[in-house]
């Protein structure tokens, strides 16, 4: 009877284990997977924004460091 009870905690704690995982990894991808779509698929003109206001501030800049 003892070693019964030893084997579903055992099986309780794997059980548990894995679902608290899964928990972990799904609320971490999700945050990405909601950017990715908002980004791609409600981002519109806006995409490149960032990007092109990086570029306007860069304009003009001495390239430092690094092989030519």
């Amino acid at each position: 009877m003892g070693v019964i009870i030893v084997v579903q905690l055992v099986q309780y704690f794997i059980d548990f284990v894995i679902l608290a995982g899964l928990i972990v990894v799904i609320t971490a991808l999700n945050g990405h997977m909601t950017h990715f779509i908002g980004y791609r698929f409600f981002g519109g003109k806006t995409k490149e924004l960032h990007f092109d206001q990086t570029q306007k501030t860069q304009a003009g800049w001495k390239l430092v460091g690094g092989k030519k």
